[in-house]
């Protein structure tokens, strides 16, 4: 999986995902959100309009990092997620908590 990290706005970041978010790659995330925090940056936007695939790893690195976030006073939202993401959140009942954006714009547009 590759990621892409780009700032949005004063203190959001915007993190595209590439490939599968599974066992292998879910750390890779997790840092990436750890290493925004740091930045001072906790708002966090999860691109996944490319990510085909999502385990129970990787949906453990996307509720470890709105943890994260909400500890350091932002949030975590997901956007473009695909049918199958859609799917995995809707069955583990995640959607409830990770509310699948389909626009950056909208995931941003309440802070």
């Amino acid at each position: 999986m590759n990621l892409e990290t780009s700032p949005q706005g004063a203190d959001a970041t915007v993190i595209r995902c590439d490939g599968r978010l599974t066992m292998a790659t879910a750390p890779a995330l997790k840092a990436a959100v750890a290493a925004t925090i740091t930045e001072g940056r906790p708002r966090v936007v999860v691109d996944l309009t490319d990510v085909g695939f999502v385990d129970s790893s990787g949906l453990g690195a996307l509720v470890s990092g709105l943890k994260d976030t909400r500890q350091a006073g932002g949030d975590l939202r997901i956007v473009g997620a695909t049918a199958q993401v859609r799917t995995v959140l809707g069955l583990t009942n995640l959607d409830r908590v990770l509310h699948p954006y389909d626009k950056i714009e909208e995931a941003t547009r309440a802070w």
